[in-house]
């Protein structure tokens, strides 16, 4: 076994190779950029080598300094962990080269499943089903257009070396090709180092499933089940879980056998994933196709590892130092029901913009993974784990992925899972920057997630107009307005005490008028009970002035819910929604009906950047007309590129930025007559 590992990555993925090589006995090495500094991992490790400047182009993506490092440590291996080098067979080559293993597959399976044209080729020779496409390289946007035809639209236009949402334009129309098609060859170009791109058929009402592969380098490879990734957005996963909903034995059985003959035409080790588009039209389940096969450890395994028990990490560093497999295909069982939520740095709540900045506060419902065992190093502590590799005070910046954390959950049942993500994503508490936790909350309580009927366009299709939080039913409501009466109480009574602040003669109100969204409700406390609207309410509950995430069991129900007082009461968030709450004294809160409504400013003639990137393109200039909708300029952000579009018809008056320009947030890059 080997004694040190270096690895080429950075952030939750670091962090969590880490806890796995410590738990073996083997010292670990880290590489780090400027941006990376003061990161987890970095201390976490028992070594680490500074490579480089923030940009992943001139750090992470350097296989040289990588492997610089690796020998300068004395590192015997290095796991690559997912994106940056993970895939790339140079750095494997190169590797190999020094007499250093790459704790990932052989070169030649890398070569052969990595690039998603040579590996739909491949695909095709061994009799697979491959989804209908042009397997071939592209000229340009003309050749992009004639190709898109002749598959008939919708198609997909991915970049060859793509992966993790990165380098993928759905288009529907000959327009959706000509604004799309450079746009994903620069992303793949910036991402991967790869401008190649591909195009196929997009097929309609589609599930995505993988299946986890294993193998050895003794020949031995079997399948670990599925994983259900369907919800995404932009091509990207915000959940995933194991097993499939949808998935039947005989289906699983199918899969997985065709992805290991798969994995066997390319003599195959180490962990990697079959990536699969099942047809949700095809009732039997066995419409499905090859999409790719990603040949590294994928972002969501977790989900697997709770319901098997392997430790896939752990599994590819056995693999790697040439030891057997000690599983079988009869032993890989599943148990129970894991569901992941990523928790990324956007907001959903404006058009899930990327948002960076610092994490002022950073509270997980749970400690990161722990390793204390194999029970708790697989499913957490009561079946909650967070993989993630920030701190409180840490940066989250422009430089890389937006995810912040994985919220891991194992149940009995996918209702138990789902009721823990739940009751772990209300206790989650983030402030300094945008984030998903309410958007993710509302996907696990929605009727249609819960159904276990998804596709890929489960979030177009239910949030069609965006995210405004998840509905809030009458007993939640109810339930807050107790919480915020009982909080108005306690806080009454501390000023009651406090010099100054009440006469020693008044007693704190004890009935309140709690005003949420447009519904009044009426709270009354004594000293033997509390009612809403005369109903009796059983809340227990400890509040004292300055907390900031309360506890309350009401009526049996456990409620976490975020605080922030403001000049009239509170915002409330809980259950996948912000509430502004009013509370008010019940003899005065009638007045609050007479003030007067603040308009905000009509901003539309200013074309405004949502957040801090790299201006890539401006696509008109002063004095030109412009239309509604019309693509106005590109921005990127966190290795993605975001269309900028006109908000109303007008005239091109001023411009204040040019290409190539770095700018902050709300920034105006030009105005409208």
């Amino acid at each position: 076994m080997f004694k040190k590992i270096l690895i080429a990555n950075r952030g939750e993925i670091a962090c969590r190779i880490i806890k796995t090589a410590r738990r073996m006995g083997i010292a670990t090495v880290a590489v780090y950029s400027d941006a990376d500094a003061r990161a987890p991992f970095v201390r976490m490790a028992d070594e680490a080598v500074h490579i480089g400047p923030p940009p992943a182009s001139e750090s992470y993506l350097i296989a040289d300094k990588i492997i610089a490092a690796a020998k300068q440590t004395g590192a015997e291996a290095v796991h690559p962990g997912y994106g940056f080098l993970s895939e790339r067979t140079s750095f494997a080559e190169a590797l190999a080269a020094e007499g250093i293993e790459f704790i990932g597959p052989p070169v030649g399976a890398i070569a052969a499943m990595g690039d998603k044209i040579e590996s739909k080729k491949l695909a095709l020779k061994a009799g697979v089903n491959v989804v209908p496409g042009f397997v071939g390289e592209i000229e340009d946007t003309e050749h992009a257009v004639r190709i898109s035809a002749e598959i008939g639209y919708p198609v997909m236009m991915k970049a060859s070396a793509g992966g993790g949402g990165k380098g993928m334009r759905l288009a529907y129309d000959e327009k959706d090709v000509r604004e799309g098609f450079e746009a994903t060859k620069r992303e793949g170009l910036n991402s991967f180092g790869d401008d190649r791109v591909f195009i196929e058929k997009f097929i309609l009402n589609p599930r995505h499933i993988e299946i986890q592969i294993l193998g050895d380098k003794h020949g031995n490879i079997l399948y670990l089940n599925e994983r259900e990734c369907s919800i995404q957005r932009r091509h990207q996963k915000v959940v995933e879980e194991a097993p499939s909903p949808f998935v039947t034995p005989k289906m699983r059985k199918a899969m997985g056998e065709q992805c290991v003959a798969l994995s066997r035409a390319v003599d195959y080790h180490s962990a990697g994933t079959v990536e699969l588009i099942v047809s949700g039209a095809d009732p039997t389940g066995e419409s499905f196709y090859f999409l790719e096969m990603n040949t590294r450890l994928q972002v969501e395994h977790p989900v697997t590892e709770a319901i098997t028990g392997v430790d896939l990490v752990e599994q590819m560093i056995r693999v790697a130092a040439g030891e057997k497999l000690s599983i079988t295909q009869d032993d890989v069982k599943i148990d129970g029901w894991a569901i992941e939520n990523r928790v990324y740095a956007e907001d959903p709540y404006r058009g899930f913009l990327p948002s960076t900045g610092r994490l002022k506060r950073y509270n997980p419902p749970v400690e990161g993974w722990t390793d204390d065992g194999a029970e708790n190093g697989r499913r957490g502590v009561e079946g909650v784990r967070v993989d993630d590799g920030v701190y409180e005070g840490g940066e989250v910046s422009m430089f890389y992925d937006p995810m912040i954390a994985k919220l891991v959950t194992w149940g009995e049942t996918r209702d138990e899972a789902a009721d823990k993500q739940i009751v772990a994503l209300d206790t989650f508490e983030i402030d300094g920057l945008g984030h998903n936790i309410d958007f993710v909350s509302a996907i696990m309580q929605h009727p249609r997630f819960r159904s276990g009927e998804l596709t890929t366009g489960f979030i177009a299709e239910e949030y069609p107009e965006g995210f405004a939080g998840a509905p809030a039913s009458d007993d939640l409501k109810a339930s807050l307005a107790a919480i915020a009466g009982f909080i108005a109480s306690a806080r009454a009574d501390r000023a009651r005490r406090v010099d100054g602040q009440l006469a020693e003669i008044l007693d704190p109100p004890s009935e309140w008028t709690v005003t949420i969204g447009k519904q009044d409700f009426a709270v009354v406390l004594s000293e033997e009970d509390l009612t809403v609207d005369g109903n009796s309410f059983d809340l227990a509950m400890e509040y004292t002035p300055g907390d900031r995430l309360v506890m309350a069991d009401v009526d049996g129900t456990l409620l976490g819910v975020k605080l922030q007082i403001t000049r009239s009461g509170y915002v409330m968030t809980t259950r996948g929604a912000i509430h502004k709450v009013q509370v008010l004294p019940a003899g005065v809160a009638h007045l609050a009906r007479h003030m007067i409504e603040k308009i905000p400013p009509d901003l539309s003639r200013f074309l405004i950047c949502p957040m801090p990137g790299l201006l890539v393109s401006l696509n008109v200039e002063e004095g030109d007309k412009v239309e509604l909708g019309q693509p106005l300029a590109v921005i990127e952000a966190m290795k993605m590129e975001n269309i900028l579009r006109a908000e109303k018809t007008g005239t091109v008056v001023a411009v204040n930025a040019k290409a190539g320009d770095s700018l902050a947030v709300d920034a105006v890059i030009l105005e409208l007559e």
